[in-house]
Order: structure tokens, then sequence, then C-alpha cells
């Protein structure tokens, strides 16, 4: 009998709010590693018909420049849309016992709401630019020297 080939999937959307700051922290190779501790809570009708809720706590660990920028932008109550995978991480504990903890890794962090006075530097550099002269007193429908054309981008033809 042919053996059942399973997929491999791991894959996590979930939403919710922190319940602490972010803690942040950098790897000895540099790599900085940000914890989010995140509430999902859930609302639905029970078998009786009532309605009932749920809330679930989980650990979000970010890396590398995502790190960065959620330890910067969020705060206790931020809300947001995390998509990860789950991730198993053992190690033993200072009595000499093994410990296990299911956390997601993120990949992207969806920030739900804008903070108050902060604006992400990628669009600080985008009005920036936008409000910027052209140098060199070119023409408006000049490019300024030095600067390649951009390709249009093309739909793509992918699976057909």
């Amino acid at each position: 009998m042919a053996e059942l080939r399973v997929p491999e999937l791991n894959r996590v959307v979930l939403s919710g709010r922190l319940t602490h700051d972010p803690e942040q922290r950098y790897a000895p190779d540099g790599t900085a590693i940000t914890s989010l501790p995140l509430a999902f809570h859930r609302r639905y009708r029970n078998r009786d018909g009532a309605l009932s809720e749920h809330t679930g706590y989980v650990t979000v660990m970010t890396y590398q420049r995502l790190a960065e920028v959620c330890g910067e932008y969020l705060k206790t109550g931020s809300p947001v849309l995390v998509e990860g995978r789950l991730q198993m991480r053992e190690w033993t504990s200072t009595r000499g016992e093994k410990r296990q903890s299911l956390e997601i890794r993120a990949e992207n962090v969806h920030f739900l709401e804008k903070a108050a006075g902060a604006e992400p530097p990628a669009e600080r550099a985008t009005r920036a630019a936008a409000s910027e002269p052209p140098a060199g007193g070119t023409k408006s429908n000049e490019r300024p020297a030095g600067r390649a054309a951009t390709p249009k981008r093309t739909r793509s033809t992918r699976g057909a």
C-alpha cells in the first residue's frame, strides 16, 4: 500500500493586542530579537446558544529589522495582525529540567492602528522626497541625472 503524503504546512494568521510592551534584545551575533506577548480573543455561541468568550495568550517572536520596528512602534494594547509559523523552543532550566514552549515566529506584523505622533520611517522618507523640489532645476517631466528609470510592473503570467 502506498504511503500517504501529507503536505508540510505550518502557517498562522492571528490578530490581537499586546499584553505588555515588547521586550527587545540582541543575540550575540547582533541580530535584533523582539518578543511580543499577544492576547487573542474569540466570541462564539456554545451548545446552549448562549454567547461565550475565550481569550488565549501566545508569545510572538520577531527577528532582524522586523524586531527593531516592532520594538520601536508597538506598546501595551497595540492591535496587530501577525503572519508566521509555529515554532517549538526547547531549553534546560537552571534546575536541569527540560522545558519547551510553543510560540509564533512572525514573518509579517501588520500594525492595525497608527501610533499617535509616530510615523514609520518609510512613510516619512516618501513624504519628504515628494515635497522636495527636483534636484538641479530639471523640468517636471525629466529625470534627475544619475537616476535610472524604474521598469513598469506587468501582470504575472505564471500558471497561464
